[in-house]
């Protein structure tokens, strides 16, 4: 370790996951962790707030470290590090994202698929998040940002864009294609513009009016509540609603390809072959990301500089944040600020 570690962290723990309105969230104080070998020890600036925040701190993901605190889209800034920790010095600004570590031998990392290592860990739900005054990262799994970027806006990058980006390349777009984007939260507003760059139509599906707006401002064809206006070569799905799928599959051209881009999905209804799946149509799921998804997708973002929609939030308003994004009251993404 480089410099001491200051002695308390405050965060947050899933005390008890439950309804969001039942307070699940707890705030607490806990010794500071020293960063062991490969390790940084970040002070966190800024953490983007997931959906899949809310999914473990209501249960529908069950936790898999008692008291565990969320939180996997995490800017903050280097303030000790452990030996071997490579590539990485105090006063760098990094960033921690879902994916927190891989066995590097199996036959998925040995084939550049280790976002589905049997043994692959998680930010937020196996290991302590972001949602705290500091954090420990594996640095062989820590990333570079953009310069240029202030820590607000560069924080949801580190999942709702890069998951949005893998969720895009699962959808085989074909160039100059018509692409469904369903639903329009913090991932979709990302994808839309990376699509509408690469020379997509796209055509946003959500009942939010806000929502709608902003798709529109960002370049989409069509925004609204019903079906998209033409058929479609390809589709994403960002809401968990597995009532969608058969919606979007019947949406879909022929040969087109529906990417699931979610950890978490509702229970899909029963599906018509020749309605939903004849004609070549594909259901894909995506699964983390790989670190390299990570690297293509920010530096891309360093190239395209997408907007991105931020509603602030105090670190010790954590829970009012969950609470506002389970109920549709966030448009974009809310990030959570370090005060």
């Amino acid at each position: 370790m480089t410099s001491p570690s200051p002695a308390a962290t405050s965060a947050w723990v899933v005390e008890h996951p439950g309804p969001i309105t039942s307070a699940p969230l707890r705030l607490v104080e806990r010794e500071t962790p020293a960063p062991g070998p490969g390790e940084l020890l970040l002070r966190v600036r800024t953490c983007g707030v997931c959906r899949t925040d809310l999914h473990l701190a209501e249960g529908d993901l069950p936790p898999h470290k008692p008291r565990c605190t969320p939180g996997h889209e995490v800017v903050g800034e280097v303030i000790a590090t452990g030996p071997d920790a490579e590539d990485f010095r105090v006063g760098d600004r990094a960033g921690a994202a879902w994916l927190a570590e891989t066995c590097g031998q199996c036959r998925y990392c040995r084939s550049a698929r280790e976002n589905l290592c049997p043994d692959s860990r998680y930010t937020g739900w196996h290991i302590h998040g972001g949602y705290a005054d500091h954090l420990l990262v594996d640095a062989r799994f820590a990333y570079r940002l953009p310069e240029g970027w202030s820590d607000e806006d560069a924080a949801p990058l580190l999942c709702a864009g890069i998951i949005g980006y893998r969720a895009l390349e699962r959808a085989d777009l074909p160039p100059g294609g018509r692409l469904g984007i369903y639903g329009f939260g913090a991932s979709a507003h990302l994808t839309a513009q990376l699509a509408i760059a690469r020379g997509a139509e796209v055509h946003v599906v959500t009942r939010s009016r806000g929502a709608q707006r902003l798709a529109l401002e960002l370049g989409a064809t069509s925004a609204g509540a019903d079906a998209p206006p033409k058929p479609l070569d390809a589709a994403i799905l960002f809401a968990p609603a597995g009532s969608l799928v058969p919606v979007a599959l019947a949406a879909l051209d022929r040969g087109g390809t529906l990417a699931i881009a979610g950890i978490h999905l509702s229970e899909i209804p029963p599906l018509d072959y020749d309605r939903h799946l004849f004609q070549d149509r594909t259901v894909r799921s995506v699964t983390a990301n790989t670190r390299e998804d990570g690297r293509a997708f920010l530096a891309e973002a360093a190239r395209l500089r997408p907007t991105v929609r931020v509603t602030r939030y105090p670190m010790r308003r954590a829970d009012r944040a969950l609470e506002d994004l389970a109920v549709g009251r966030i448009t974009g993404v809310a990030v959570l600020v370090t005060d």
